[in-house]
């Protein structure tokens, strides 16, 4: 007798199809040394240009730090953060939060030379995540094994940046709250702050902080008073309906040791409650306030070294893009349409 041939169910194979999908791109993960067979000479070209590049401007070192950061917070560690607007819309770099961010022209600098040796292969998320590294390591930090193999992202919207990054006024409940979004926890964000060993702010951030911070004319009850008047005499009130005292007055995250990573931003923020008022909440929680103790007691830098580079590497792998996800860019600021 014939019988009608059974077949899966069409919810069942679209399930199926999904599975496959999925094992295909957790097959292709981040690896260190990704590069060693499509592009073996990567690593050290990044590392040469970027030597090259901040004995042109060491001032670059932190901004090219904070470009990865902000990068992988804002949809994912996937170059969208070097994306420029278009009638479309306003991209990522040109939201407030990175109008002082530099090193635009850095990571372009060492794509265009990776594209001569190897054309279409290095992601510019890839080289960004090189670069923080280098610079860490040219201003006197850890060298640490950087896990490769992102692809670029094409989208790239100005309102998520707002929405991503934690602004640096906030208290340690928000801090919390954007880390955990991103997977890191109260330790990764203890660590991930030591960022701020290098580089500097202007007054903006910090103004509320010092002339008005609970909204009556106040200054931060939790902000050293000789570390409070050293600030305002780098950065004065603001005036009525402007910014004011703003201008281009560059204030050290960490003074004394502000292009050299080492463990003095700790010292400066269980001394002085730090610039930002986010620095100042690592001491509003009990793990954030531990960490910062142990650390600024610490005799050798060995163990926030191996703990800096296992955060940045959690870091490194937010929301990623590989194996056939996303796109590799020729020029990291120009859509591919």
């Amino acid at each position: 007798m014939w019988r009608r041939e059974r077949r899966p169910p069409l919810v069942l194979l679209l399930l199926l199809a999904a599975a496959a999908a999925a094992a295909m791109v957790m097959s292709a993960q981040l690896e260190v040394g990704f590069y060693r067979l499509t592009c073996p000479v990567a690593e050290d070209l990044v590392l040469a240009e970027m030597r090259l590049i901040l004995m042109e401007d060491a001032t670059l070192a932190p901004s090219l730090l904070r470009m990865h950061y902000h990068d992988c917070f804002v949809q994912g560690c996937d170059g969208s953060i070097m994306l420029r607007s278009r009638k479309k819309g306003k991209a990522e770099r040109d939201a407030l939060p990175n109008r002082s961010l530099r090193g635009y022209d850095a990571i372009e600098r060492i794509k265009a030379r990776l594209e001569t040796v190897c054309p279409l292969t290095v992601s510019c998320a890839d080289i960004i995540a090189m670069a923080a590294r280098d610079a860490v390591y040219l201003s006197d930090g850890p060298w640490y094994d950087v896990e490769t193999g992102r692809r670029d992202g094409n989208l790239t919207v100005a309102e998520y940046v707002d929405n991503d990054l934690p602004p640096p006024d906030s208290n340690i409940v928000d801090v919390k709250t954007f880390f955990s979004v991103k997977s890191l926890n109260s330790k990764d964000i203890a660590v991930l702050f030591g960022c701020h060993s290098i580089g500097t702010s202007h007054c903006g951030p910090i103004q509320k902080r010092l002339y008005n911070f609970t909204g009556n004319m106040d200054q931060d009850p939790s902000l050293d008073p000789a570390y409070a008047a050293q600030l305002k005499k780098l950065c004065p009130p603001p005036r009525p309906g402007g910014a004011g005292g703003e201008g281009k007055v560059k204030v050290p995250l960490d003074p004394g040791s502000n292009y050299t990573f080492d463990l003095s931003y700790y010292r400066h923020v269980l001394a002085t409650g730090g610039l930002f008022q986010s620095d100042g909440s690592l001491l509003q929680d009990p793990v954030t306030k531990g960490y910062v103790e142990k650390v600024a007691s610490a005799s050798s830098p060995d163990e926030y070294y191996a703990d800096f580079a296992a955060a940045m590497l959690k870091m490194g792998r937010t929301d990623v893009l590989v194996g056939d996800l996303g796109e590799i860019r020729p020029t990291c600021g120009i859509f591919v349409d």
